[in-house]
């Protein structure tokens, strides 16, 4: 079921994605050469402390997962996709490092997430990144009342398939709410006029993954959530909580 979320609802959220949107900037600034993932989740937990908000990602337990997830940070290096545990690894000149990050304030829930290179970008990962960027930039375009679910998917899934990148089968975005998944799902690659119809109210993580590659497969980690290019290759990902209102989209969870 789709909860359709009042105007003061989504200024809630609003403030919940503030938080998030600290946090990212925060753990963003602090990844440099030798600084390892565990640091970063410390420096996230102390803008949600700071916030006063908790970490739906913290404890979170999915069916698929063996153990719960132990930080307030996904951070995923080079060929890992998303779910990546934060561990004692430090980070090196030219990774590619991918954080999603959640926050939770009054009750009402913010996910994002951004892909950046760490030292001496190689500029293939430039490009990638570009591009999970512009397929965010055109999924939230297409998120408008009158449009479906389908025509953000084809959005998204135009802009990786036309630069030659593979897309993650299975995994997409989501609504998003008082908790942090929540109908409907949002695929990133689907046919336009498909779906779920879009109406004022309805709030999306919407969340392309790519995979430079070119091919579509993943594996997991022995952890049971680090999920990595079946290939090796690099991926990025890129994350925002958007509010569909009367007057477009309205990203929740910007600086």
């Amino acid at each position: 079921m789709v909860e359709l979320k009042t105007e003061e609802s989504i200024n809630e959220m609003r403030a919940a994605g503030r938080v998030v949107a600290r946090a990212l900037a925060a753990v963003r600034e602090a990844a440099r050469v030798g600084v390892s993932l565990l640091e970063l989740d410390g420096t996230a937990r102390a803008v949600l402390a700071g916030a006063g908000a908790g970490s739906p990602f913290l404890g979170y337990r999915p069916q698929f997962a063996p153990v719960p997830f132990p930080g307030v940070i996904c951070a995923s290096v080079n060929d890992a996709i998303v779910h990546g545990v934060p561990d004692g690894y430090r980070l090196r000149d030219g990774d590619l490092v991918s954080i999603d990050c959640g926050a939770e304030l009054g009750g009402w829930v913010g996910d994002a997430a951004v892909s950046f290179t760490v030292g001496r970008p190689r500029p293939a990962d430039v490009r990638l990144i570009e591009t999970a960027e512009a397929a965010l930039a055109a999924g939230i375009a297409a998120a408008r009342p009158g449009n479906r679910i389908g025509d953000i998917a084809h959005a998204i899934g135009t802009v990786c398939r036309s630069a030659g990148y593979g897309i993650m089968e299975d995994f997409g975005g989501h609504g998003v709410g008082r908790t942090m998944h929540e109908d409907p799902g949002v695929p990133n690659e689907g046919r336009p006029g498909r779906g779920m119809q879009l109406r004022p109210g309805m709030v999306l993580a919407i969340e392309p993954m790519l995979i430079a590659g070119g091919g579509d497969d993943y594996r997991c980690d022995g952890d049971g959530w680090t999920l990595r290019t079946l290939d090796g290759s690099r991926a990025a990902h890129a994350e925002h909580t958007v509010a569909i209102t009367a007057n477009g989209p309205r990203i929740l969870t910007a600086p």
